[in-house]
C-alpha cells in the first residue's frame, strides 16, 4: 500500500503541470460528453458498413466486451473489494473531476477501455498503437485526476486484457463450430 500510495502521489502531484491539468480531467470524462459519445457512435456505425468483414466483427464484439467488463467490474468486482478511492481517504490530493462515490479497485474505465483495445487490435491490427495508446492514456489519467490509485489502473488494465481476449477466444471457437458444421452439411448433401 505504501508503494500504491507513493506512486499515487508521484503521478497525481509530482508529474502536475498545466497541460496535464487540461488534457487528463477532458480525456478522463470523454464518456460523459455528448459529442464524444456521437463521435463514437458514428465510427461505430462506419466500423459495421465500411471496414469489411474484420471491421464489422470487431464493431459487434465490442458490444458484449464492453457490457461483460463493465458489469463485471462496476457490479461484482468493485463490491467485493470495497476498497475507497484516493480523492475519499487521502490528504492533499490534486482532485481535477468529481471524487465519485464508488470504490475505487480496479478501475472501470481501464478494464473497458483495455477490452476495446485488445477486441479492436486484433480484428485491426494496423491501428493496435492507437487503441492500446488511447487506453493506457485515459488509465493514467485516472490517477492523475486523483480518482484511482495505480494499482487500481494495472489491476483495471489485466482485466481488461483478460475479458477482451476472453472474447476473441470464444469468438474464434464458435467461428470454428460454424466452420466445421457448414463443412459437415455440405458433405452431407453430397
Amino acid at each position: 500500500m505504501d508503494l500504491d500510495r507513493n506512486l499515487f502521489y508521484f503521478c497525481n502531484q509530482g508529474l502536475r503541470n498545466w497541460f496535464f491539468d487540461v488534457l487528463f480531467p477532458f480525456l478522463t470524462d470523454l464518456n460523459k460528453e455528448p459529442v464524444a459519445l456521437v463521435l463514437v457512435g458514428i465510427l461505430w456505425v462506419l466500423m459495421l458498413m465500411k471496414s469489411g468483414r474484420h471491421g464489422r466483427i470487431a464493431a459487434l464484439l465490442l458490444l458484449p466486451t464492453i457490457a461483460l467488463g463493465d458489469q463485471l467490474n462496476s457490479s461484482v468486482l468493485k463490491f467485493i473489494i470495497e476498497r475507497p478511492r484516493p480523492c475519499h481517504e487521502l490528504a492533499n490530493v490534486h482532485l481535477l473531476v468529481s471524487c465519485g462515490s464508488g470504490y475505487s479497485f480496479p478501475s472501470s474505465h481501464a478494464v473497458n477501455n483495455f477490452a476495446a483495445a485488445i477486441v479492436l487490435a486484433y480484428f485491426l491490427p494496423r491501428w493496435s498503437w492507437a487503441f492500446f495508446s488511447f487506453a493506457a492514456l485515459v488509465a493514467f489519467s485516472r490517477v492523475y485526476v486523483g480518482v484511482h490509485y495505480p494499482s487500481d489502473v494495472v489491476a483495471g488494465t489485466v482485466i481488461g486484457l483478460a475479458i477482451g481476449g476472453g472474447v476473441i477466444i470464444v469468438f474464434r471457437q464458435v467461428e470454428e463450430w460454424w466452420a466445421r458444421r457448414r463443412h459437415f452439411s455440405r458433405a452431407v448433401r453430397r
